[in-house]
């Protein structure tokens, strides 16, 4: 069976080689047939320190690395910050 690969933000990046991301999806209520949007935010394993809170990232599933980290970063796509140089 493949691994599972989600694309979400990332919004906090202050524990060592750990970032929090949120994924957001879209489904349908199945009674009142409206939009929602639900968010779950995962733990996930950065291990060179690269993302920045705000960057757009894709992550893939993985084995238990710790109680709550079941996820690696695979693409860190790095959204445009204001007043960076480099």
């Amino acid at each position: 069976m493949p691994k599972k690969v989600y694309t979400g933000e990332v919004i906090n990046n202050t524990m060592d080689k750990t970032v929090t991301v949120a994924v957001s999806r879209l489904y349908q209520h199945p009674l009142y047939k409206k939009i929602i949007r639900k968010t779950v935010k995962l733990k996930v394993h950065d291990e060179n320190n690269q993302s920045k809170v705000g960057d757009m990232v894709e992550i893939r599933e993985s084995r238990p690395l710790s109680k709550t980290k079941r996820w690696v970063l695979i693409n860190p796509a790095r959204k445009e910050h204001e007043g960076d140089t480099g």
